[in-house]
């Protein structure tokens, strides 16, 4: 049997959501992942460090006594964020920054920015004060075809704003297209990439040949091949400026399998398995342990977790469904085997 052991990774991008579903996520993030990135987009949207360390303290909560998590709170950006809740941000080491979602973009985003711009004080500040500005890259213009979403979002407002702020970390989320790997590349070191599993090992056809799979929509949509061999090219690449970030987004079935079914990939119960399946797909194995446990760490600022984790070659089958507080929830490559799995 081959092993491989690596740094305990951390997911720079993580959906846990709340109440009784945290007793299924928290513990499905936990047993691998040290940090996370935790998102802000509950009901109502999590806009203010008060609210998120309260969140922070019902994820604690649902923490098994044998588990270590660090979760790190994502503020929800609005054009009502303050300067002074930037400060207070930047004061607080359990926050790690400010999402920004267009308006409509995903899940419980309607409360998300509609103008860009307007939010130039904000940005000045989280520049000047070190606070990192996360992103869901999508513009939500009706007229913009959703496979162009990415492209256009970058050329009209990432650009300028690296240009304005280049001493802003930004984080382009969940990138899905070529246009992404070249803005990020060629961008300025303070400007990185979260990459997830299902783009990394899907594409569109995936999504719809044979009929439409609920559970492979996310958003941003899967794209074309050529785009997805570009982020598996940048992946691949070493380059530190792309890591790990799963976006797992837990959603019960019936809200999956629906006449207007919602958007998200619950990965977190096989999420570095999926990662290893890319790698060893592609004989880069060697390659895992920068992903998932270095280059985001150093981007964000962190040290390398001390502690490791060992993966085996065992293929295993990813549960049908799960068993939820919410009701069954079908994860990310249900029914599917994995060759690598964590070994306890």
């Amino acid at each position: 049997m081959q092993q491989l052991t690596i740094a305990r990774p951390d997911d720079w991008h993580l959906h846990l959501r709340d109440g009784a579903l945290l007793q299924t996520t928290v513990p499905a993030s936990a047993r691998v992942f040290h940090r996370a990135v935790v998102m802000p987009n509950l009901v109502p949207p999590v806009t203010t460090v008060e609210m998120a360390l309260a969140y922070r303290e019902r994820i604690m909560a649902a923490l098994p006594a044998e588990m270590t998590f660090e979760p790190l709170m994502a503020l929800y950006l609005t054009a009502d964020t303050s300067v002074a809740e930037v400060k207070k941000a930047a004061a607080d080491r359990r926050i790690i920054g400010f999402k920004l979602y267009p308006s409509g973009a995903t899940t419980n985003s309607a409360a998300g920015v509609k103008s860009v711009e307007a939010l130039a004080p904000v940005l000045e500040a989280m520049q000047q004060h070190g606070v990192p500005l996360l992103v869901h890259g999508e513009v939500t213009d009706k007229e913009i075809d959703i496979f162009d979403r990415e492209r256009v979002f970058i050329e009209r407002h990432l650009i300028p704003i690296t240009q304005q702020f280049p001493g802003l970390k930004l984080i382009l989320e969940h990138i899905t297209t070529g246009d992404a790997v070249d803005f990020v590349s060629e961008a300025n070191e303070n400007v990185a990439a979260t990459m997830t599993p299902q783009h990394l090992l899907m594409n569109r056809n995936d999504l719809l040949v044979g009929g439409v799979r609920p559970h492979n929509y996310c958003l941003p949509i899967l794209k074309r091949r050529e785009h997805q061999l570009r982020l598996q090219q940048a992946a691949l690449s070493g380059n530190p400026k792309f890591f790990l970030g799963t976006d797992s987004a837990p959603h019960v079935q019936a809200n999956k399998e629906t006449s207007c079914g919602c958007a998200g990939c619950y990965s977190a119960p096989a999420a570095i398995e999926l990662y290893a399946e890319f790698f060893a797909q592609h004989q880069a194995l060697d390659k895992l342990e920068n992903f998932a446990s270095v280059f985001g760490a150093a981007f964000y600022g962190f040290e390398k977790n001390q502690e490791t984790i060992t993966l085996s070659q065992s293929p295993w089958q990813v549960a049908a469904t799960l068993d939820t507080a919410d009701g069954p929830m079908v994860p990310y490559y249900a029914g599917n085997t994995l060759q690598w799995q964590v070994s306890e």
